[in-house]
This record gives C-alpha cells, sequence and structure tokens, in this order.
C-alpha cells in the first residue's frame, strides 16, 4: 500500500515511518504551517530532511504559509493546549494531507502526530476517519507512542543526532517554554 505520513516533527516521524514502512511504500509529508517562527520551522524541516537523508525515504515539503494557519484556529486564539484550537490546528493539518493523498494517488494517509504522549489519540483518530470517509482516501488509525514508540523516538534521536524540539510548535505554545 501506498501510504502518504503526515509528519509533524522528525521525532514523531522516527517510529510512525518506522513502523509504516515494514510492510508498506510511505511517503512523508511535511505540512505545518502552525509552527511558528519562521526559524523553528526551518530547523524542524532540517532535522527531517536528515533523517530522511539518513534513511532514505521521500518528504514532500508543501509551501510554508503560516497566515492559512491563523486563519483555521481565528477565535481560538486565547485557548490553552490541549483545547478546540489544537483540535482545529490537527484538523487542518490533516485534511491537507488527506486532500493531497487523494488528488496524487496514494492508497491512504496517516500522521505521526500519535507518537507524541501530548496529544489526544482518540480525537486524531476520530477527524482521521471521518476525513477519509469525507474525501474518499483510506485512513490508518494509530497509536504509535504504543509499545514504547515515544521512547523508541527519543532513542533514534539520539542515536542519529536529530533535534527534539521542547514545544508542540505554536506562537501560542512557545510563551509556556519560556516561563
Amino acid at each position: 500500500m501506498k501510504i502518504l505520513l503526515h509528519i509533524c516533527c522528525a521525532p514523531d516521524a522516527t517510529t510512525a515511518y518506522k513502523r509504516l514502512s515494514e510492510s508498506n511504500e510511505v511517503v512523508g509529508y511535511f505540512f505545518n504551517p502552525n509552527v511558528q517562527p519562521e526559524e523553528e520551522y526551518l530547523r524542524r524541516r532540517a532535522a527531517l530532511e536528515k533523517l530522511a537523508k539518513i534513511w532514505n525515504f521521500d518528504v514532500i515539503y508543501p509551501e510554508y504559509d503560516p497566515q492559512r494557519w491563523f486563519k483555521s484556529v481565528k477565535g481560538l486564539e486565547d485557548l490553552p493546549e490541549g483545547s478546540k484550537r489544537c483540535q482545529a490546528c490537527i484538523a487542518m493539518r490533516l485534511r491537507q494531507s488527506a486532500i493531497f493523498a487523494k488528488e496524487n494517488g496514494f492508497d491512504a494517509f496517516a500522521t505521526s502526530l500519535t507518537t507524541s504522549p501530548h496529544k489526544d489519540v482518540k480525537f486524531i483518530n476520530e477527524i482521521g476517519i471521518k476525513l477519509s470517509q469525507k474525501v474518499g482516501i483510506g485512513y490508518i488509525p494509530s497509536v504509535f507512542r504504543k509499545q514504547n514508540g515515544f521512547l523508541e523516538s527519543v532513542n533514534y534521536c539520539k542515536e542519529l543526532g536529530i533535534y527534539r524540539q521542547n514545544y508542540c510548535g505554536c506562537v501560542f505554545s512557545l510563551p509556556k517554554v519560556l516561563i
């Protein structure tokens, strides 16, 4: 099966890519207009480029357009982490991934977001399934953090010298790191 893997960051991509690529053709899709500032976006992209080069897999890098993201979370800026703002962000990124997968001949799409212990796996998989039905493309539900998946990602990053960020990515999550 040919799978488009939405990749939020190189650390989360490690476990997701390894597991999916055992019996599938996997292409990465780094669609993250939520990551701010742009320097951080570029740092995360460089980390993924490094991982993709080491493990020899392809990644598609759509245009970085943070204004698109700001529009998708308009009115939700003051909500805390894990709120409807995060749900809108995830839904927007998965929607674009599903559409891209459908338009480009993939059999299914998946996301590396479920590697993180900080993400709502139930919501991610529910929105993935709904988008799958709406767009007409397969979705692969996952919980990549299970079976020590998150620990695997930490170990892969140490072993390969891959940058691990210390915040989700959006400008609204950044101040919490600096406090």
